[in-house]
């Protein structure tokens, strides 16, 4: 994959900052999205971050009409300062919005559209890592906040979670989203050290709570956990296993879900519900019997993708 354009994002605190955006699996999700498209389709991309593979469909085809999806601010404005630039207002309508709403939005402002193509990329976004006062990465001193809105404060953070809840919460947290196999330990660990402001409290505990010999391995101690903070707070899940059997039913007939997830349980999700819709009597098919992944030169590129998975299911 081509390496894309250097895009310039604000921080929560008005920094800007510049990073190289990459939109993972983006020919392949081109390919299955649009090979059987029809002038003037309609696509949906749920989850528009940089608004990589939004551009790429609707470059595809001028004829083509894409919603977008985001509940991140800086995604949101700086979305809006692209579509603009490109003069692409009359074809990208980007909404605020967490995917989970998104068959209910569609309801109430596009009723009559059926898709020919809806996207989910659920992975984290580079900017988000990247902008140390999000707090998702413990590469930097920040805040533990990790939630995807941060302007919704109605949302818990991480550092809520970990200054709140008791042993067994966190314990089960860590287990079951990050299938961490110190998470009994790292749980008693932050309830006897908080309150825990920053990543850097937070991952310092983690790292001390791993066996001298584990901590230098390729995976960073504090990862599991990282993650499983971040799909609490933003209830990642959950939604997912909610959300996908309704977004087939928005698709036309020939028209395509594909999703990309990044760890095991995303990935267990959308295969069991994809299995679900494909069985024999359902009106669904299933496109990748086996999940795609990214080349070894997607990879050599773009690190963060070596974790990708995709699968896409077609509405006969």
């Amino acid at each position: 994959m081509d390496k894309e354009t250097e895009k310039l994002f604000r921080s929560p605190i008005g920094v800007a900052m510049s990073f190289v955006h990459f939109s993972v699996l983006k020919d392949e999700c081109l390919t299955f999205l649009t090979e059987n498209a029809s002038p003037n389709s309609y696509f949906a991309d749920l989850t528009f971050g940089g608004g990589g593979h939004s551009f790429a469909l609707v470059e595809k085809d001028q004829s083509y009409k894409l919603i977008g999806v985001d509940q991140d601010p800086d995604a949101l404005n700086n979305g809006a300062k692209l579509i603009a630039e490109k003069k692409m207002g009359d074809r990208i309508d980007l909404i605020s919005s967490n995917f989970s709403k998104f068959p209910d939005l569609m309801k109430e402002k596009y009723p009559e559209v059926k898709f020919q193509g809806i996207l989910m990329d659920l992975g984290v976004s580079s900017h988000q890592f990247d902008i140390p006062e999000r707090g998702f990465s413990f590469k930097h001193e920040a805040p533990l906040d990790m939630r995807m809105n941060y302007d919704d404060d109605s949302i818990e953070t991480a550092a809520d979670i970990c200054n709140t809840r008791d042993v067994d919460e966190l314990e089960e947290i860590f287990k079951t989203y990050g299938e961490e196999r110190f998470s009994k330990r790292i749980a008693e660990k932050i309830v006897e050290e908080r309150p825990i402001a920053t990543t850097k409290d937070l991952e310092d505990i983690i790292f001390h709570c791993y066996p001298k010999k584990m901590r230098f391995g390729k995976t960073h101690p504090a990862t599991r956990c990282f993650q499983a903070l971040r799909i609490a707070v933003n209830e990642e899940l959950g939604v997912l296993s909610e959300v996908l059997p309704q977004l087939v039913g928005l698709l036309k007939s020939g028209g395509r879900l594909a999703v990309i997830s990044f760890h095991s349980l995303e990935d267990r999700i959308v295969k069991r519900a994809f299995k679900e819709l494909g069985s024999k009597d359902g009106p669904f098919r299933i496109l990748t019997k086996k999940p795609l992944t990214p080349s070894e030169r997607e990879i050599a590129t773009n690190s963060r993708s070596r974790s990708a998975k995709l699968r896409v299911i077609e509405r006969i």
